[in-house]
């Protein structure tokens, strides 16, 4: 397949939406196609129907088929990406080998960068529309929560990258605050925990609607009511990124990048700790507190005069002098 062409701008409104689409200091928010192959079950057209629903408004449906098989060739994926400015996809598929599938691509540079593959149970699927209580509205952040060992797994695996796919699906654009009256609804991952090597746990998908009522106290009472879809998934196959390409994808630019205060820490509660230095201090001209007591008398002479003048005499006045000292004394 021939290369696209690069597109010179010619008039400012074409530059600045190529410039949209290219590399940003901070990005946009994550866009995602969803498409269908020649072949669709209906529980998939719902699936991906109510996935739309939780996507919107960074979401584009396409109800037209496409005859692509993103393993063997994702040319034509990485063309509707760059065409629609999208780096996330959901390609549903169906055929007697792998029913029901879910192919979750990421792209970078408008280039597939990872894929997993997840096979939707038909017997335990459910959609919105079977729910009959109130929708989260269109727009919202949800809260993402992932239970399951095989999720905070230390070497990379399908669940873990089943898991930063879900992330960026569904986290929504980057901001600094959340009002906590947006908090309408949460999305919630479970594993199940693997039992044999040739049996691999599912996935469960369910989503919450978040209910405050009063307890009497400051803090509300937060309770949970389903409100759909409820989706389980077998995990097939993956595809893992280039290494190359997936530091590329990771590499941040200069400006983002937090400035280090010298001598400032943060320790292990949290608290920031920072470190004085103060230059060498003469301790001789430290002003101590006068004491009466502390003062010697004029009549008085001290030990150490009588005993440095009797030096200087010589060695048969010593005697002398240390008797003067006892009586004195």
């Amino acid at each position: 397949m021939l290369p696209l062409r690069q597109i010179k701008p010619k008039t400012a409104r074409t530059k600045r939406f190529l410039d949209n689409k290219g590399p940003q200091t901070n990005e946009n928010a994550r866009t995602t196609l969803f498409l269908k192959y020649t072949t669709c079950s209906d529980i998939l057209s719902l699936v991906l129907t109510d996935l739309h629903a939780l996507k919107r408004p960074l979401a584009i449906k396409f109800g037209k088929k496409n005859n692509i098989h993103p393993f063997e060739d994702p040319s034509s994926l990485e063309i509707f990406s760059e065409k629609n400015d999208a780096s996330l996809m959901v390609y549903a598929s169906h055929s007697k080998k792998r029913p029901h599938c879910l192919t979750f691509v990421r792209f970078f540079d408008f280039k597939v960068l990872d894929m997993v593959e997840l096979l939707v149970e038909p017997e335990t699927m459910r959609t919105l529309a079977q729910f009959k209580n109130a929708k989260a509205a269109v727009g919202l952040k949800p809260l993402l929560s992932f239970s399951g060992s095989a999720f905070e797994s230390p070497t990379a695996n399908a669940y873990t990258l089943a898991k930063s796919v879900f992330l960026d699906m569904f986290k929504g654009p980057e901001v600094k605050e959340v009002d906590v009256e947006g908090l309408q609804y949460m999305i919630h991952f479970s594993v199940d925990e693997e039992e044999s090597e040739q049996v691999k746990p599912m996935i469960h998908l369910r989503t919450y609607l978040l209910r405050t009522k009063k307890s009497g106290s400051n803090l509300p009472k937060v309770e949970l009511e389903e409100m759909g879809p409820r989706i389980d998934f077998h995990v097939g196959r993956t595809k893992e990124a280039d290494p190359e390409m997936w530091k590329e994808s990771m590499r941040k630019p200069k400006g983002q990048e937090a400035k280090t205060k010298k001598n400032v820490e943060t320790d292990i509660i949290g608290d920031k700790v920072g470190r004085i230095h103060l230059g060498k201090q003469d301790l001789g001209q430290l002003q101590t507190r006068k004491m009466k007591g502390l003062k010697r008398s004029r009549d008085v002479v001290g030990a150490e005069d009588v005993l440095a003048g009797a030096e200087e005499a010589g060695e048969d006045v010593v005697e002398e002098a240390v008797k003067r000292v006892r009586v004195e004394v």
